[in-house]
């Protein structure tokens, strides 16, 4: 019973967070301005139609997202790899690939965040900790894979880290599970300063996690997205990336909110 009640409560949230997303506040307004416009309040409905396009444009160019984007990922200042120190282990989220899923998808598949693992098999192999621990499930809703922890664990292995020195953690499905069960499972090997790599837009809302789980946390961010790029026409103009950048940023800002308001 518990089990369910905790999968309807974060599919309720994740339905809320989508809907304070660009993309889906815009359909709540234009859905706003179909039924005004169905009772026939014209200047109502124009516009609840403006703010949705409009929105939907601010957040879908470039130069917005990239605005956005940056702020965030300022947030925690990358560290070069030998100025580090040393830690009890490199926790390494997951949010970067999905696992094999044959006959159509015989290896792994590598997502725009697959910097985490490599990064993490960088700070390994320069002596930063004694393991690794890869953390990431599956979300209730997805195909019926191998959780992404495992489809990590075995890319480390491809990039030269020893199978011993690797923990999976295969059952969170948010930022909070992340930190919680990475906790059970690093108590049992006296880690509790870790070095966590995650993607930049991601490390202020995990910082938040691991610290309150009782970790000592240093941040080894990775991934970053935002390089400085000349102002021109084009990227003032509706972009699918930026826009899919800007839904991930919202989505990070509300987790954070939430959690600084008690809600996590």
């Amino acid at each position: 019973m518990a089990l369910t009640a905790g999968r309807d409560m974060l599919l309720i949230q994740k339905i809320l967070t989508m809907f304070l997303m660009p993309l889906g506040a815009s359909i709540a307004l234009l859905a706003l301005c179909a039924l005004f416009a169905l009772r026939r309040r014209r200047g109502a409905a124009w516009l609840f139609g403006v703010l949705a396009v409009a929105w939907l444009w601010v957040w879908s160019a470039p130069v917005a997202s990239d605005w956005l984007r940056g702020r965030i990922e300022k947030v925690v200042a990358g560290t070069p790899v030998a100025r580090l120190p040393r830690a009890d282990a490199i926790v390494v989220l997951g949010g970067a690939m999905e696992a094999a899923s044959p006959p159509l998808r015989e290896f792994a598949d590598l997502g725009p965040a697959a910097d985490r693992a490599w990064h993490a098999a960088r700070l390994f192999r320069a002596g930063k900790a004694p393991f690794i621990l890869t953390s990431g499930g599956n979300g209730d809703w997805g195909p019926p894979i191998a959780p992404e922890a495992a489809a990590m664990a075995q890319l480390l292995v491809d990039l030269g880290v020893p199978a011993d020195a690797i923990v999976v953690e295969g059952r969170s499905r948010t930022t909070a599970e992340n930190a919680r069960y990475s906790r059970e499972l690093a108590t049992a090997r006296n880690a509790r300063h870790i070095l966590l790599v995650t993607s930049a837009w991601h490390m202020p809302r995990a910082i938040w996690h691991f610290e309150h789980a009782g970790f000592r946390v240093t941040p080894a961010p990775t991934d970053y997205e935002v390089i400085p790029t000349p102002d021109h026409v084009l990227r003032w103009l509706p972009d699918g990336r930026a826009l899919e950048g800007s839904g991930r940023a919202f989505k990070e800002i509300v987790g954070l909110l939430v959690c600084r308001a008690g809600g996590c």
